[in-house]
């Protein structure tokens, strides 16, 4: 029983690792929660704006708004 559980878990540790965002994807799939999508969309662009806005870039992304 041993070997047999000693073998799954090598087999288990040569598998390919999932990434953050396909665990992510993963979890909306399979319980359902779309509706967090939008959010996370909204809250990664508000980031990149901040992260932008204190960067050489800032005097291009005034004029927008």
């Amino acid at each position: 029983m041993t070997d047999n559980k000693t073998n799954e878990f090598e087999q288990l540790s040569r598998q390919k690792r999932t990434t953050l965002m396909g665990e992510f994807i993963d979890f909306l799939k399979h319980n359902k929660k779309w509706w967090l999508l939008p959010i996370l969309i909204i809250l990664l662009a508000m980031g990149l704006l901040v992260f932008l806005s204190s960067s050489a870039i800032a005097p291009f992304i005034y004029p927008l708004f």
